[in-house]
């Protein structure tokens, strides 16, 4: 494990992404706090991360805690992917902003829910709440009846340090995207 104060510098050239005056305001350098650390992980060659940082004060933020923080953040990435993927949020069907608005707010109140299931199984179980498959909650949740008792859920294994890559398992379809209204499509479809 290392810790050490790094200082970086500020590019030559401006990034296409900032304007003129935001590259202008930046200072020439920043210093910033680099930490070293390996994670051991049985059946696996140790990985080494490196993390970087602006919480400079070794004795407020020892490295222990933000290497805890960090890897804490694989499970944020989790989350994000309950809500967009098994909840099927990825897409939102509404038009308008307010019916936008709406369909975020039942999104969050049924992931809250989910939660809630999950809360309560954790304890039932006497396990971990991160370990309890949210999955499994969300669909006891679609088919309970009204009054039926919390049955045992899913306990998912407990894997610490765990990195995936960010990928997609399945491919594509082959057609093209809608580029133009339906209407104007099905026409153009209809005169060939």
């Amino acid at each position: 494990m290392t810790d050490q104060l790094v200082e970086w510098l500020k590019p030559k050239s401006r990034p296409n992404w900032m304007s003129a005056e935001q590259f202008a305001a930046l200072p020439t350098s920043i210093t910033v706090r680099e930490l070293r650390y390996d994670i051991h992980e049985k059946g696996f060659r140790p990985k080494q991360i490196t993390l970087a940082t602006t919480l400079l004060d070794e004795v407020q933020y020892p490295l222990e805690v933000l290497a805890e923080l960090f890897q804490r953040r694989w499970q944020i990435e989790t989350n994000f992917g309950h809500l967009k993927t098994t909840m099927k949020m990825d897409v939102l069907k509404c038009q308008t902003v307010d019916g936008v608005l709406k369909e975020l707010h039942v999104f969050a109140i049924v992931y809250n829910l989910v939660r809630q299931v999950m809360l309560e199984a954790a304890a039932r179980q006497n396990v971990d709440v991160q370990r309890i498959s949210f999955i499994d909650a969300l669909r006891w949740l679609q088919t309970a009846a009204p009054g039926e008792t919390l049955c045992t859920l899913v306990v998912n294994p407990h894997r610490p340090n765990r990195i995936e890559p960010r990928v997609r398992k399945r491919r594509p379809k082959s057609y093209p995207l809608m580029t133009a209204p339906r209407r104007q499509l099905q026409k153009k479809l209809a005169q060939q």
